[in-house]
């Protein structure tokens, strides 16, 4: 008997975001390091979750923004102890951060209502 040949499936990438790309950015970085990188080199800087992978930060921003994103850089930012006066003392916890390199002419405006 004949073996049937398996039939390709062909799935189309999905442009519009889904839940899971917002749970992996959790908020864009606005400070002032991060906006001289912008105006100068095209980056935006994100805080995105612990476990996140590059792929997943690219589709993430590609999805939500509808840029295209040509580079990933990853950071992670390790906690710190901090001290109020001489009695209190605690830690500020530490996060992920990712920059993002657009495509030449692309961009995201963080400042929209």
């Amino acid at each position: 008997m004949p073996r049937k040949k398996k039939e390709e499936v062909v799935v189309a990438p999905v442009s519009k975001a889904t839940i899971h790309d917002f749970e992996v950015i959790v908020e864009p970085l606005i400070t002032e390091k991060s906006m001289t990188v912008n105006q100068e080199n095209g980056q935006y800087t994100f805080k995105v979750k612990k476990n996140a992978n590059k792929v997943e930060i690219r589709n993430a921003i590609e999805r939500i923004y509808n840029v295209t994103v040509t580079g990933v850089q990853t950071v992670n930012v390790p906690a710190k102890n901090t001290t109020r006066g001489t009695r209190f003392h605690g830690t500020i916890s530490g996060f992920k951060k990712a920059i993002v390199t657009l495509k030449e002419g692309d961009v995201i405006n963080l400042y929209a209502e």
